[in-house]
């Protein structure tokens, strides 16, 4: 069986993308997952990129191609935005999202096209101070993916679990400083509640954030991480157990919302929003060992857009993400073939 030592997927071919969630004025920051049977897509309702009325939405499609909303949480006063989906060992869900207030004048000004909501709602993007923008990583349990429980915070304030993977009866996350300094940090937890640092400051440099994180077949973890401002260049990190020692590489591209999948045969595969001749969301091959990222198809896309969630089954890659490229900011639903 091949491997991502020996050959990283070569190429991929693009089939049906269907628009699956339209409701809202401003629908994005996805993710995607096959849960008992069925699909179950999460993403941010809001009036706008950034505003103060984010909400989640989840759909359900036991086929891929209808789809049906099945919940929507919601906080008075509080941007809820980016969920992840976490599967649990116990057959349970389990979601994360950030909660963010914003207070002063200033608060969510910026570039909607960066990404860089913990950088926008202090104001930062434009180098105006803004009143304070709180954030605290909230996170619900459902059985179903239908009902779901109350919203319990998680980690620490101010650093923005952005995205968490079992392994080993463990459960690891990484999170990002949304105030200075800037860092990322390794969590781990036994029951995906109590969230504790293994590596305090992961990396630092740059502005690193969000991030894709997956563990191989022989449990070695891999991250995909993101960074900004001067040092915009993506890194690879990769750790074998007890993660407490990282080597990274710098991938010399710009991504956004990065998500990272290992398939089966044990290969890489990407997710991210690039820069370079436009924005587009791409899904990509990852060389860990020669640290190389290499797009292999982009999906239709531009403008505001990017943040995908990626599912492999029956031998086909789904990928959900946003676009602005049509008349709105849409939620789409890609099927990928991928080839050796």
């Amino acid at each position: 069986m091949p491997s991502s030592t020996d050959s990283p997927v070569a190429t991929a071919r693009l089939g049906t993308v269907r628009r699956i969630g339209d409701a809202a004025g401003h629908n994005a920051f996805t993710d995607l997952v096959r849960h008992r049977g069925r699909w179950l897509c999460a993403y941010r309702e809001g009036a706008g990129h950034l505003s103060a009325d984010g909400a989640i939405r989840v759909l359900a499609s036991a086929d891929g191609r209808d789809w049906s909303p099945v919940a929507r949480l919601e906080r008075a006063a509080t941007d809820l935005r980016d969920p992840r989906f976490v599967t649990r060992p116990d057959g349970r869900l389990q979601l994360l999202a950030a909660a963010v207030t914003a207070t002063g004048d200033d608060a969510g000004t910026g570039d909607a096209g960066t990404g860089d909501v913990a950088g926008q709602a202090a104001g930062r993007a434009t180098g105006r101070e803004a009143g304070p923008a709180t954030f605290r990583t909230l996170t619900w349990l459902s059985a179903d993916g239908q009902r779901w429980g109350e919203p319990m915070p998680v980690g620490e304030r101010d650093i923005w679990v952005w995205q968490a993977v079992w392994h080993g009866g463990a459960m690891y996350g990484i999170g990002y400083a949304t105030r200075e300094p800037r860092f990322v940090r390794l969590y781990r937890s036994g029951d995906g509640l109590d969230l504790q640092p293994v590596v305090d400051t992961l990396f630092l440099g740059g502005y690193p954030n969000e991030s894709g994180l997956v563990f191989g077949p022989d449990g070695t973890a891999t991250c995909l991480l993101r960074r900004d401002r001067e040092a915009a260049t993506a890194q690879l990190g990769r750790a074998r157990p007890p993660y407490r020692h990282w080597t990274w590489t710098d991938l010399g591209v710009r991504v956004g919302g990065p998500a990272l999948l290992g398939l089966p045969d044990g290969r890489l595969v990407a997710g991210v929003r690039l820069l370079d001749g436009g924005p587009r969301t791409a899904v990509c091959a990852v060389d860990p060992h020669r640290g190389v990222l290499t797009e292999l198809v982009a999906l239709p896309s531009g403008g505001d857009c990017g943040y995908p969630g990626l599912d492999w089954h029956d031998g086909v890659l789904r990928v959900s993400y946003y676009s602005s490229h049509e008349e709105r900011t849409c939620v789409y639903l890609a099927e990928v073939t991928l080839d050796g």
